[in-house]
């Protein structure tokens, strides 16, 4: 099966430089842990894994509509859609560094 919403896509994957150091913010505010975090590629918010206690990057897609992840975990190169439950083919290395599908 293929992802259907690949024209919701509007971030490119992050780089190397950008998952350093990140974090997810709602289980900052709430005093919480999490396992792996992920991105948003249509607005970038960051949440935790479905391996996580509180499934941030999962109640976002639910709340926003907005289906397509990347990992923010460093070396992982791959993108989500939670509607169509499949990984994203087709993930490139654009001249900037940064990966886009």
């Amino acid at each position: 099966m293929a992802c259907t919403h690949r024209d919701q896509i509007r971030l490119p994957i992050p780089s190397e430089r950008d998952k350093a150091g990140a974090v997810c913010p709602d289980c900052m505010a709430i005093g919480s842990w999490w396992v792996h975090l992920r991105i948003c590629l249509t607005c970038g918010h960051v949440g935790c894994c479905d391996d996580s206690p509180n499934r941030h990057a999962r109640a976002h897609w639910h709340a926003s509509g907005h289906p397509v992840v990347s990992s923010l975990e460093p070396r992982e190169i791959w993108v989500w859609c939670f509607v169509d439950d499949v990984f994203l083919r087709g993930v490139e290395r654009a001249q900037d560094g940064n990966d886009r599908i």
